[in-house]
């Protein structure tokens, strides 16, 4: 197979599908790759080190598209990238369509075979290939809410750990599975007032025994939310429904009522955020203030540090882009099941039903949108 790696084009995204190293696998498996000039400069990976890692490197995206079968990428296509997409193609990256109907629009007319990392699930019932980005987002999401805390961004002048005699920030992080787990580490860490909110019980008492009387643990209703939303000095959205758009728990009038300066960092922005005030914006113009509060809604916050994530993404990626090169993407989707949950799109069809029902498409059966295909061959 002959897999392209296009440099990403959204706006302050410095991440790239395939690292060096992991060219040099692919390429130890007889497939070949194509790199677009300067798909790596972010991560300070050179076209050279392309080269030397046995990639041949193209002048521009539509060479790369032209060239390839599989398209390995970071964020979603954009609309200069979705319209190189053709029927043959095999687009593996993050997708995030539930609250995306222009892209689900333009996957589904181009007849390609759309791949989500953020629906791809394990043996344990994770995301597996979601969490490297959800962990840098967790952390990050602290660092961001840290200085837009400071006055000159907006927030109310609260240095986010206190320091002796004076109380710390107050932050709330909203869920708790990887991205809150990650942002208590870190507001932990800094000192800070941390109380989060889950529905599941068991997260809760996980998180309890991991961080102790440190971290206060909530079990989230309409009234826990109400309350601690209004007392916080920084409110870390961190809610996900695999696939689906993210519920809007903070409302615009729990908004309204927030203290001047607070700040709301809305992790969940990729899949339409869970604040009622939330758009998403970029690295560069993060933040917007509505009634008096501060909202950053970056949505490719990991692509602010483009290293670190590059290499856990790809860490988590390259057993799958193997697999799909090594077997075809349709033996590699129909032997693994975790990887067929990734199918959000394919032969026109929409076939993850949370996107379906999102967008109001018909939903089918990944298995069956895959036979409908190879019969129609």
């Amino acid at each position: 197979m002959r897999i392209g790696v296009p440099k990403e084009i959204k706006n302050h995204e410095y991440r790239v599908g395939l690292t060096p190293d992991a060219v040099r696998e692919i390429v130890a498996h007889g497939h070949e790759v194509v790199v677009e000039s300067g798909a790596g400069i972010g991560i300070g990976a050179s076209d050279l080190d392309y080269e030397a890692a046995g990639a041949r490197i193209l002048p521009d995206e539509a060479e790369v598209f032209a060239a390839a079968g599989m398209i390995v990428k970071v964020k979603e296509p954009q609309a200069s990238e979705r319209a190189l997409l053709r029927p043959d193609h095999v687009l593996f990256t993050y997708l995030h369509l539930a609250p995306d109907a222009p892209q689900t629009e333009d996957l589904v007319k181009s007849g390609a075979t759309c791949i989500a990392y953020e629906t791809v699930t394990d043996a344990r019932g994770g995301l597996p290939l979601l969490a490297p980005m959800s962990q840098v987002a967790g952390r990050l999401s602290i660092q961001a809410g840290a200085t837009a805390l400071e006055r000159v961004h907006g927030g109310l002048g609260a240095l986010i750990g206190g320091v002796p005699g004076v109380a710390p920030a107050r932050v709330v992080v909203v869920g708790g599975g990887v991205v809150g787990g990650q942002a208590i580490t870190m507001a932990l860490g800094l000192g800070a007032d941390v109380t989060v909110l889950d529905r599941s019980l068991d997260v809760l008492g996980e998180l309890s025994a991991r961080f102790g009387s440190a971290l206060r643990t909530v079990y989230s209703t309409r009234a826990a939310v109400e309350q601690y939303v209004l007392e916080a000095d920084l409110v870390i959205g961190a809610v996900l429904v695999a696939g689906a758009a993210a519920p809007k728990l903070v409302t615009a009038e729990h908004v309204r009522r927030m203290k001047p300066g607070s700040v709301l960092v809305d992790v969940a922005i990729d899949q339409g955020g869970c604040f009622e005030t939330s758009h998403a914006t970029t690295h560069a113009e993060p933040t917007y203030m509505v009634d008096d509060v501060v909202h950053y809604c970056v949505a490719n916050m990991p692509g602010a540090v483009p290293r670190t994530s590059t290499y856990a993404l790809t860490n988590a990626t390259l057993p799958f882009v193997l697999a799909l090169a090594d077997q075809g993407y349709k033996q590699a989707l129909l032997d693994n099941p975790h990887l067929l949950a990734g199918l959000n799109v394919h032969g026109g069809k929409v076939t993850c039903q949370a996107v379906a029902e999102a967008l109001g498409y018909d939903y089918v059966d990944p298995r069956d949108a895959l036979a409908d295909v190879a019969a129609a061959a």
